[in-house]
């Protein structure tokens, strides 16, 4: 039966943990977390003069250095002085030269936000008039590229390291104390310490290269990785790093003098192991809290607690549930799991699933702030795959609760037997030697009659030949005696092996016998389901600590809405000035095109054409075409009236969606001589 179970186990494992990876890498970098919510001069904005400096506000308190803040020229030429300011902790400036010419200036940011993740965009606005040419930014976002995936892995590999590591130590402590003594359990456990270890070392390698340039040869800088050690992240993950040492303390004396104490002295020595790894595995969980988002936003006081009791409930059900499947599967048959441990851990999750919900609940009340955000973010969208994961496999708990109620014991079923059997085989042992000791018995009274009839008979010819048969056996005798004095090393390694060969063959009938209960089976059936939707909801909960919170997500659209709809009356109209030359008389001058409110729809287009010393003149004619290139729409033409002298106008001039737009102005002057001028527009 075994035989058969193992490797649907091994690829039902398999196929679980490469599910995992995939929805890890399909989820790509880390989203926002804190948002930009506004900025001046806004997104698209087209300004009259330069401004002195560049103001951006996020949703929370961020962290930069000299060149997180960057302003840009149409060439791609810095023109801030690079040293970013806070104005109010969640706005931050930087100044600009001074005199700078008319175009279209790109912005560009990258920072830290207060949960640790990395935050990067890029805007544009104009001074005059847009440029026909601008910028071009990397679209790479911040904590992407092949760093961005190790840092991704390696969360995964601490998250499910902490659960192994604090669940499995749970396990033994509260459920299971002779499991310290189990080999496997003990793997299980020391390998959790080992990858929690290993992948807080590559975090903080990591760290400096996932939120700067991204580039794998900047993990090896010492000088990047001091900067680290000086920020929130840095410090939580080198507090991890001293906890983590003291849990190997912990693990020592668990598997150490825990294991080899009698029961009475194992009694008094589990008080003091329950408090010192609810210590330790409460400071393990605080690094998470106080580094991520439970550390800003609302109510962070109280929301790193809850934090804290949601990452221990988590790891006790899921890495008990861990160490549980180990030892149905792994475990020696001579130590099978009692069915009072399997009870023990079914009340230990029960109450780790009701702290579980409770405390999840008001994390995302916290996080999402409404129903809506539930569909509406992709926050709240893996939320709800999240919580559709914990019914499945509290469902599957349920089944495996049953199991547990129904099982039964068969350890002592296994050791009667074997009692049985020894038994019967002292039994049929005497019996042999009895019948082995009344052989001898008749042989010698044989042997007694013929040594009588024989003397009576043959006298001293009978006599000379039992003297020779004498001498021949004690020649046997000694013989014997020198080759058993030979053979003797060869005699017990051969019974050495016929022992250990005893011991497997009695191993293996355990085994048999304990697996035929079909309770027990189904149990290992179960929890093996439990387990593998596990590995998905731990894949499924490293991407929506690295998600934009709903709540986050909604308040940076609203402003981004209400800042749209606020200065869109304040611009008024986007204003156009092309200088003109046709080249005959009267032939210079200057067109100025008023566009109001250069908005997507219907917007008053005003014309006035100057002479070069600012007086309106009348030219024959002046046509307007708007096209936009990138979505290949247009030309569009426009007839504007004359109204007055020098000015020409058109009313519901229809723009059909937002983007850069090229408006070209033919002037005519004579009868031949004309020219059409172009300059962009950016229509909001």
């Amino acid at each position: 039966m075994t035989q058969t179970i193992a490797p649907r186990v091994r690829t039902l494992v398999l196929l679980l943990l490469a599910a995992a990876c995939a929805l890890l890498a399909g989820a790509g970098p880390a989203s926002a977390h804190a948002a930009l919510t506004g900025s001046d001069p806004r997104q698209g904005a087209v300004v009259d003069k330069a401004p002195a400096q560049v103001s951006l506000t996020f949703s929370e308190s961020v962290s930069m250095d000299d060149d997180s803040l960057r302003v840009l020229d149409p060439k791609g030429k810095r023109v801030d002085d690079g040293s970013p300011s806070g104005t109010g902790g969640t706005t931050y400036s930087v100044k600009l030269h001074a005199g700078l010419p008319d175009g279209t200036y790109t912005v560009t940011y990258q920072v830290v936000s207060a949960d640790s993740h990395p935050v990067a965009g890029a805007y544009t606005f104009s001074v005059g008039a847009p440029s026909e040419t601008s910028v071009s930014v990397s679209a790479q976002a911040a904590g992407g590229g092949f760093v961005g995936g190790l840092y991704g892995v390696g969360r995964y590999v601490s998250y499910a390291a902490f659960v192994v590591l604090v669940g499995g130590a749970a396990f033994v402590l509260a459920c299971w104390p002779r499991g310290s003594g189990v080999r496997a359990v003990q793997r299980l456990v020391v390998s959790g310490w080992l990858a929690l270890t290993a992948a807080t070392l590559l975090l903080l390698l990591l760290r400096g290269s996932y939120t700067g340039s991204g580039k794998l040869a900047d993990v090896f800088d010492l000088s990047l990785l001091g900067e680290v050690l000086q920020t929130k992240s840095g410090a939580a993950l080198v507090s991890r790093l001293l906890l983590l040492a003291a849990a190997a303390l912990f693990i020592a004396v668990l598997f150490g003098a825990y294991d080899k104490r009698e029961d009475e002295e194992r009694r008094d020595l589990t008080f003091g192991l329950a408090v010192g790894g609810s210590v330790v595995a409460a400071g393990l969980a605080a690094t998470w809290a106080m580094s991520e988002h439970a550390s800003v936003g609302l109510q962070a006081g109280l929301a790193m607690p809850v934090d804290v009791v949601h990452l221990i409930a988590v790891a006790t059900w899921l890495g008990g549930l861990t160490a549980l499947l180990v030892a149905l599967y792994r475990g020696p048959a001579q130590t099978p799991v009692p069915t009072l441990a399997v009870r023990r851990f079914s009340r230990v999750a029960f109450g780790s699933v009701v702290a579980l919900v409770a405390t999840g609940t008001y994390q995302s009340w916290r996080q999402l702030g409404s129903w809506m955000a539930f569909t509406d973010t992709r926050y709240g969208q893996l939320l709800l795959v999240k919580i559709g994961l914990v019914a499945v496999l509290v469902g599957v708990a349920y089944f495996s609760r049953r199991w547990t109620a129904q099982l039964t014991e068969t350890v002592p079923a296994v050791a009667g037997q074997r009692q049985k059997e020894h038994v019967a085989a002292s039994g049929g042992r005497g019996n042999d030697k009895a019948k082995a000791a009344e052989k001898s018995r008749d042989t010698e009274k044989t042997r007694e009659t013929g040594k009588t009839e024989g003397t009576g008979k043959t006298g001293v010819v009978e006599k000379t030949g039992v003297a020779g048969k004498t001498e021949a056996a004690e020649k046997t005798k000694a013989a014997g005696k020198a080759s058993g004095t030979g053979k003797g090393s060869g005699g017990s390694q051969r019974a050495a092996q016929l022992a250990r060969q005893r011991a497997a063959v009695d191993a293996a009938r355990q085994k048999r016998q304990r697996d035929a209960d079909p309770h027990r089976f189904g149990l290992r059936r179960s929890v093996l389901a439990e387990a593998g939707v596990a590995v998905v909801l731990l894949a499924v909960t490293t991407v929506l600590t690295q998600t934009e919170p709903g709540r986050t997500e909604e308040d940076a659209k609203a402003a981004g809405a209400s800042s749209a709809t606020s200065a869109a009356p304040a611009t008024g109209a986007v204003t156009l000035d092309m200088p003109f030359d046709t080249g005959g008389q009267n032939g210079k001058g200057v067109v100025r095109v008023e566009l109001d409110p250069a908005r997507v729809g219907a917007n008053d287009l005003h014309l006035y054409v100057e002479r070069p010393d600012g007086t309106a003149f009348d030219i024959p004619e002046v046509k307007v075409a708007l096209t936009q290139k990138a979505k290949d729409i247009g030309p569009l033409p426009v007839a504007p009236d004359h109204i007055t002298t020098g000015h020409w106008s058109a009313s519901g001039v229809q723009i059909p969606m937002a983007g850069d737009w090229e408006v070209a102005v033919t002037v005519r002057t004579s009868d031949i001589d004309q020219v059409t001028l172009t300059k962009n527009a950016q229509i909001g």
